[in-house]
């Protein structure tokens, strides 16, 4: 898949869901395939030296109006999780294991449970739940989300996202190049249609 757009996400982004639910038309308009790649943000966070968005003084209240605002202007249903941030650990672990022929379905399905049915994917039960709404059989989630293998791979992905410069959530690579933010698909799919510049 050498010429699949990387999409990197947190589930506890709200412009990553802005994102996961307009990335598909812009590869689709490019015949391009999507690697849905999960990560964790708070990893990332931590070796920035930064934190969530929504608590930096000033930018935090600008940004609450303006993810809804975005919202509004896709017209992508959106209502804030009862917990936020929440830990999405269990949820990204899950599309690592269900596999890339799931990854589509079950994020979309976990970021549409969070941000447009407003259940708190901080709760295993949740996640459990979307999960086998989604098709994925509870009881093999529930031993998924607790594999150290499953854990293992998640860390590893994590890592390697941050070893390419990820460095914040949603983030794309097109080829070597690094798009940053739900407000640059306009600019990924301008590349995407050029060839870059």
């Amino acid at each position: 898949m050498a010429n699949a757009i990387q999409f990197y996400f947190e589930f506890s982004s709200p412009y990553g869901y802005l994102a996961s639910e307009r990335i598909e038309a812009i590869a689709a308009r490019h015949g391009r395939e999507i690697l849905w790649k999960p990560f964790l943000l708070g990893i990332v966070f931590k070796q920035a030296g930064t934190g969530p968005l929504l608590d930096v003084p000033l930018k935090g209240d600008y940004s609450k109006r303006d993810i809804e605002r975005t919202a509004r202007l896709h017209d992508i249903p959106y209502h804030w999780p009862p917990r936020f941030p929440f830990l999405s650990v269990n949820a990204a672990r899950l599309v690592y294991w269900a596999g890339p022929g799931m990854a589509p379905a079950l994020t979309h399905a976990f970021y549409r449970a969070a941000y447009a049915q407003g259940r708190d994917l901080h709760q295993t039960a949740v996640v459990l739940d979307v999960a086998d709404e989604a098709g994925l059989d509870r009881e093999a989630s529930a031993q998924a989300i607790k594999d150290p293998g499953v854990k293992a791979r998640l860390a590893e992905e994590t890592q390697a996202a941050i070893d390419l410069g990820v460095c914040g959530a949603p983030f794309f690579l097109v080829g070597d190049e690094p798009f940053w933010g739900h407000d640059r698909l306009e600019m990924l799919d301008r590349w995407l249609e050029t060839g870059g510049w």
